[in-house]
């Protein structure tokens, strides 16, 4: 087994390399036109990327200092998105490149210009005449009129580009197509000017409008994670909701992954959100951070402030068992947030209950459905918080009216969501399982990355609607 997993961990390690190395290749080498302070500064940029984004989740995961988390996490994190949507900018440009190069040789064919691979013959056979007074001079293997056999040029045409190139071998004293030193890089026009290649020129274009697409792209997600939630309206109506219950708001918080990026700024502007719906009861789903108590303990301080009528309640995600959850937990109950591990209360008109996570099951701390909801009155409307959605197949079996959950991040990163999709019964938003039904929230922050691309964070308000009204 243990082998197994070692040379799983290679396969993708040596695919990990061969999609850098194409991304180098397409935006560092192929848009230089040789060895140079450009090529130099692309190399280390895709070497030292990679590099600190390992260094990023290494030291989240091993609890290193955190001064060091916090130097290695935005770097090392933003280059896990960027990379991401560089690879995919440019293999979207591996369909514009040959339609580009065909646009310009079309074009400067045209116009009666050579293509680039005619651009060497064009040289060495066009007759550039020039008149110089008593003498008339061409360039290339045309005779020279006025000119002893064997004598040099004028000092003025030398100056001018049309003397005798030097010999590179050639027995008909043709020149080449290409500068030496940059091959494919700079072509000589039959005035002997030198300039890019269209293979250049195209690479070029590719491979800024791809860095540009993938700059821009990240820039975007990652300030819309930054400025905050936006806040997420849903009314789900439930058969044994009294009439007194109708209307009851509860906000869904989830996933909002404090750490080395998201700090104390971010959990105040989540609780001034939240505060900003006024409530009836707030429900944190898990996931609330990725670190210590001694850590982030500072920067969960401001969910103190959460207010709402019949209080905050709270269950552990998967990511509270990497930080120390039975800590965390002890955490947000001095905080004033009143955890449900596997236990229930009971509400004016329904049920609250609330399960450990999944992963709580390595530490003997997993969910226990019996427990939390084994002896309650059936008859009474129940309301589960449950951080990962795949707890909906147990909360249909005991009877659950709606699950909250979230986990998912609605994929983050697109097409993550197409993995997210396909790992979990609801990506996001509300779904109905028999008599069950399950809301799934986008979640407040992010992991990793602090960006979101085609899943916007969310706290989502929940309002109850009572079938009797």
């Amino acid at each position: 087994m243990v082998i197994v997993f070692v040379l799983v961990g290679l396969a993708v390690l040596a695919a990990f390399g061969a999609l850098h190395w194409y991304a180098w290749r397409r935006l560092v080498r192929d848009t230089t036109s040789g060895p140079g302070l450009a090529r130099r500064s692309g190399t280390v940029l895709f070497v030292a990327g990679p590099l600190l984004m390992f260094g990023a989740v290494a030291s989240e995961r091993a609890g290193a200092p955190f001064w060091l988390q916090q130097v290695l996490a935005w770097p090392g994190f933003l280059w896990m998105a960027l990379s991401l949507y560089l690879l995919l900018a440019l293999l979207a440009g591996e369909v514009l490149r040959p339609l580009a190069r065909w646009a310009l040789t079309r074009r400067g064919a045209a116009a009666g210009q050579p293509s680039a691979a005619e651009d060497g013959a064009a040289v060495a056979g066009a007759p550039a005449a020039v008149g110089t007074g008593a003498r008339d001079v061409t360039v290339g293997s045309a005779p020279r009129r006025g000119v002893p056999e064997g004598a040099g040029a004028e000092p003025g045409a030398r100056a001018a580009g049309l003397a005798d190139p030097p010999s590179d071998g050639r027995s008909d004293g043709s020149t080449p197509s290409a500068e030496p030193g940059a091959p494919g890089g700079s072509t000589r026009d039959a005035a002997g000017v030198t300039g890019p290649s269209r293979r250049l020129f195209v690479s070029r274009v590719v491979g800024g409008a791809a860095a540009a697409a993938a700059v821009g792209t990240v820039g975007y997600g990652t300030y819309g994670v930054l400025r905050g939630p936006a806040v997420k309206r849903v009314t789900v109506p439930l058969a044994k909701l009294p009439r007194s219950a109708h209307g009851f708001r509860i906000a869904v918080v989830s996933d909002i992954h404090l750490g080395p990026v998201l700090g104390r700024g971010f959990a105040q502007k989540v609780v001034d959100t939240v505060n900003s719906t006024q409530p009836d009861l707030i429900a944190v789903v898990g996931d609330l951070v990725d670190g210590s108590v001694k850590d982030l303990g500072p920067a969960a301080a401001p969910l103190a402030g959460l207010r709402a009528r019949h209080g905050a309640f709270f269950v552990t995600g998967n990511h509270e068992y990497f930080s120390g959850a039975e800590q965390w937990v002890g955490q947000v109950r001095e905080l004033g947030i009143h955890p449900l591990e596997n236990a229930r209360t009971e509400l004016a008109g329904f049920d609250l209950a609330g399960v450990n996570d999944v992963q709580g099951e390595n530490e003997g701390q997993g969910p226990d459905f019996g427990r939390a909801l084994g002896d309650r009155d059936t008859s009474r409307a129940c309301v589960l918080l449950a951080h990962q959605p795949v707890q909906i197949h147990e909360a249909v079996r005991h009877g659950v009216d709606l699950q909250l959950s979230g986990h998912t991040h609605g994929g983050q990163l697109w097409p993550g969501n197409l993995i997210a999709d396909a790992a979990n019964p609801t990506l996001a938003g509300l779904e109905r399982y028999g008599d069950t039904q399950l809301y799934v929230s986008r979640g407040a922050g992010a992991w990793g990355p602090p960006t979101r691309v085609g899943a916007p964070s969310d706290i989502t308000v929940v309002e109850l609607a009572s079938r009797q009204a």
